[in-house]
C-alpha cells in the first residue's frame, strides 16, 4: 500500500492520512463517500496507473499544450482513491476477490465507474482513470489499517 487518501467532500481529490479505520458496510471512517453506496464504500487505484497519467500530463504540457485550471503532477489521491496499491493490475481482480488489508477485510464489489463530467479531477487533469483501472470494495471486517501495512488478496 502506497497511501491512505480521504477528502471531506465527493467529487474531489484526497488528502494522504497515516492510517484510517474501516467501518463494515460503510467504509472509511471520516471519509465523503462513507456509507453512501453499498458497492462503492472504499476505492483503489495502483500508482502506476498515477504515473502513467502524470507522464502523460508531462507530455501535453511539454508539448505546448495548456489545459485551464490543470495540474502538472499526479499524487495519490488526485483521482479520489481511497487506497493506493502498487503492483497490483486492479482492474483485472474479479468481482468476490477478498482484500486484506491491516486488521480490515474487503471484497471487491465493482470494477470502474461513471465520471460526471463535472468532476473536479476530470476538470483539473483532463482524464480520469478511475472508469477504466480503479476498484471499489466493500468492507466486511472492520479494523486500522496504516500507510506502511502490507496488503494481500484471495480469488
Amino acid at each position: 500500500m502506497i497511501s491512505i487518501n480521504v477528502s471531506e467532500r465527493t467529487g474531489t481529490r484526497k488528502k494522504p492520512v497515516s492510517d484510517a479505520l474501516l467501518i463494515p458496510g460503510k467504509g472509511i471512517e471520516g471519509d465523503a463517500h462513507a456509507g453512501v453506496l453499498e458497492n462503492r464504500q472504499v476505492s483503489f487505484l495502483a500508482i502506476e496507473e498515477i504515473e502513467q497519467a502524470s507522464a502523460h500530463l508531462s507530455e501535453l504540457m511539454g508539448g505546448g499544450c495548456t489545459l485551464a485550471g490543470t495540474l502538472d503532477h499526479l499524487s495519490p489521491g488526485d483521482f479520489a482513491e481511497n487506497i493506493t496499491t502498487r503492483g497490483i493490475a486492479l482492474h483485472l481482480l474479479p468481482i468476490g476477490t477478498k482484500l486484506y488489508i491491516g486488521e480490515a477485510v474487503l471484497e471487491v464489489s465493482k470494477i470502474g465507474k461513471e465520471c460526471h463530467t463535472a468532476c473536479e479531477i476530470r476538470r483539473l487533469v483532463g482524464d480520469c482513470v478511475m472508469p477504466r483501472k480503479g476498484i471499489f470494495a466493500r468492507v466486511l471486517v472492520g479494523g486500522r489499517t496504516r500507510r506502511e501495512d502490507r496488503g494481500y488478496y484471495r480469488i
